[in-house]
């Protein structure tokens, strides 16, 4: 007998008409929701796998690749980061010692550097952030205006603002921080994209542009870069990012005629 409910589930992940055995879900419903949250708790609390991801990264085949920095925030253990987020937005001051010689020994300024945060999930950084960056940084070392990019960062223990006091010791004009998000029950792999123009210690979320849900199976890598390429071309064509700075890329253009003919835009002067 046909379900067209079942149906239905065919396009989502959301848990609807799961059924019911007397007063409750179906057993197998039940097994599989339980094991939805255990795959979320362990991407809160499984390590980011720091010499594979460096591995990874080396791998990158672009004009701008240099050798990571791996850097941590003031959160000493991963217990300490989820009870304390305020330490998870700072750095450690050894790090920030590592990035003071980096910048000392190098005499350079960015356009841009990358940071890496495992965030809530390192799984999303570990399964999303390399193939995303193999994407984008060629293109970014070979358009019409090159950026100058800086070595990859790796924040363990880090959060969004982690990335503002990277940016500034290394005189970036922009950062880019790629930082695993919060889990859902069925998204324990979710990226997030945070870009900071002019960044610096104590900045608000309001600078800030984001991008979320890069995964496979959300946000595909290709239509994050497209969107990561438009957002950093603006924020460095207008010197600004955050609440002033729009995604444009959903926008349609709209010939004369279809203006005419469509009654949601007013033609009048």
């Amino acid at each position: 007998m046909s379900n067209p409910w079942r149906d239905l589930r065919r396009f989502t992940d959301a848990r609807i008409g799961l059924g019911r055995a007397g007063v409750s879900i179906p057993t197998q419903e039940l097994l599989a929701f339980q094991l939805a949250h255990a795959k979320a708790q362990d991407a809160v609390h499984t390590p980011l796998n720091i010499g594979q991801l460096i591995k990874d990264l080396s791998a990158i085949k672009s004009d701008c690749a240099q050798p990571p920095l791996s850097l941590r925030s003031r959160a000493e253990s991963r217990s300490v980061y989820l009870q304390r987020p305020d330490y998870g937005r700072l750095l450690h001051p050894d790090s920030e010692q590592v990035l003071l010689d980096y910048r000392n020994t190098t005499s350079q300024s960015y356009d841009l550097v990358v940071v890496l945060a495992d965030g809530l999930s390192a799984l999303a950084i570990q399964e999303n952030a390399t193939p995303f960056l193999q994407l984008l940084l060629p293109q970014l070392a070979r358009g019409p205006i090159p950026w100058r990019i800086g070595p990859v960062c790796i924040v363990e223990q880090g959060r969004v603002a982690v990335g503002d006091p990277v940016g500034e010791i290394l005189r970036a004009k922009c950062v880019m921080l790629l930082v695993g998000e919060r889990p859902g029950l069925s998204s324990p792999d979710s990226m997030g994209l945070y870009l900071t123009w002019s960044p610096k210690a104590g900045l608000t979320d309001a600078y800030r542009n984001c991008i979320s849900n890069i995964r496979e199976a959300g946000l595909s890598y290709e239509e994050a870069n497209r969107k990561a390429l438009y957002l950093l071309n603006e924020a460095r064509r207008q010197g600004l990012s955050g609440v002033q700075l729009k995604d444009r890329t959903e926008d349609l253009v709209l010939t004369s005629d279809e203006v005419r003919g469509n009654f949601l835009v007013s033609t009048k002067g």
